[in-house]
């Protein structure tokens, strides 16, 4: 961990928001290989088997990074969301609907923009974000209810790519 202290605060910024494209660019080739091998049906159920283990697991490391105790509500939520790997490197943006209900909107997508760019459809995410924005939030409080308001394959507003409510019961 010293190579860690040498850097500055410019420069540790700089590595997270790194970290979180390799990340992201493994993940890519990942489901290409698997796509290529197996057609793109089976890649999909594959990326949704390890999105619904991977994201409980980053749900429990950022609670434990932030000091945050099961069932904090969507107040927790809310700030879980903003450390997730896909934080630092898309954008995003929480909007109360209400002191129970919370949507959350993925107003610029890595993946997505880039497939735009080069003229292709939305890619479709849906699948796997069922799993995991749905157990992402129970991990934090099995209290939260998630509702896909829309995401790709979904037609969506130019303003975001997919958006989320999450919505506490009692």
């Amino acid at each position: 961990m010293d190579q860690l202290k040498a850097l500055t605060r410019e420069q540790l910024e700089n590595l997270i928001i790194d970290f979180a494209k390799r990340w992201l660019a493994h993940d890519g080739l990942w489901f290409q290989s698997v796509e290529r091998s197996l057609g793109m049906g089976e890649a999909i159920k594959h990326d949704t088997e390890a999105w619904e283990k991977f994201t409980v697991i980053e749900a429990k490391r950022i609670m434990n990074f932030l000091g945050l105790e099961p069932g904090g509500g969507l107040q927790a939520l809310e700030m879980a969301l903003k450390f997730r790997l896909y934080a630092f490197i898309n954008v995003q943006e929480t909007v109360w609907v209400d002191e129970k209900n919370l949507v959350f909107r993925m107003t610029n997508c890595r993946v997505q923009y880039a497939r735009n760019r080069k003229g292709l459809p939305d890619f479709p995410c849906k699948p796997a974000g069922l799993v995991e924005y749905a157990n992402f939030a129970t991990t934090l409080d099995p209290r939260i209810e998630t509702r896909c308001i829309a995401c790709p394959p979904d037609e969506h507003p130019q303003e975001f790519y997919c958006a989320w409510e999450f919505s506490l019961t009692e």
